[in-house]
């Protein structure tokens, strides 16, 4: 599938890629095939790619002389997309105790959504999620995909401390904070694991792309699976899928 694209200067070293502005599938397919597109170009002259949830962001590491030409050779990779090229992505299961010492903010989410917290626990941990991609903090993993029941909006005050590995809901996404931080997302639990460790070739895990599945565990195994985490033994149960 194609779809209508705008390209445009950012600065001086950049190319700025816009889709239609929604948060769908199937542009995140598309955003994530292009960047792997021209990435495979070997072009010496990019020096990185970032990409949103509809946008890339493509970085050069000289000045762009002539925009049209760098625009041309783009929409030339574009149009030479595959339309069977197949997708792969890892589906990650994400351990989090939503025990009430961690969800801090569960009993106001059941009382405004008129849910019980049962409810919360089930809606929020049967959803497959889709990582759109990875920031404001070095591996927050944006998540597409929250249950409607589940929205609720951002404190009007954030905090000034929220811990380590708190999954929070804001709004129509829920996420998780690989480090501690301020934040105004409502918090209905914590995950023992680490989403960011720079001793690593990879210091985030997850791509864009990923799926992410959240499995609810006790506090006795979420202190069990901090344990092992925090001496590097734990692995992260996940699978490779294709579609």
């Amino acid at each position: 599938m194609s779809f209508k694209l705008s390209y445009k200067a950012f600065g001086k070293h950049a190319i700025l890629v816009e889709w239609p502005n929604t948060v769908d599938e199937k542009i995140l397919n598309d955003v994530l095939l292009f960047k792997k597109l021209i990435l495979e170009t070997n072009n010496k002259l990019i020096l990185y790619i970032n990409n949103a949830y509809n946008s890339l962001l493509i970085n050069y590491d000289l000045s762009i002389n002539n925009i049209y030409d760098e625009i041309l050779a783009l929409k030339t990779i574009y149009t030479s997309q595959n339309g069977l090229i197949k997708h792969t992505f890892r589906h990650w299961k994400i351990p989090v105790c939503y025990d009430a010492k961690f969800g801090i903010d569960l009993d106001d989410i059941s009382c405004k959504n008129n849910l019980t917290i049962t409810d919360i626990i089930n809606l929020h941990s049967q959803t497959i999620y889709t990582i759109y991609f990875i920031g404001f903090l070095p591996g927050f993993l944006y998540l597409g995909g929250l249950d409607k029941r589940l929205h609720f909006s951002r404190k009007s005050s954030p905090r000034l401390q929220v811990k380590k590995g708190a999954v929070g809901i804001g709004e129509m996404q829920t996420g998780i904070y690989p480090n501690q931080s301020p934040g105004g997302w409502n918090i209905i639990g914590n995950s023992p694991i680490n989403f960011f460790d720079v001793s690593k070739a990879k210091p985030c895990f997850a791509s864009s792309g990923d799926k992410i599945q959240f499995v609810p565990i006790s506090i006795e195994a979420y202190q069990s699976i901090k344990d092992k985490a925090d001496t590097g033994l734990y692995q992260i149960e996940n699978s490779l899928v294709h579609d």
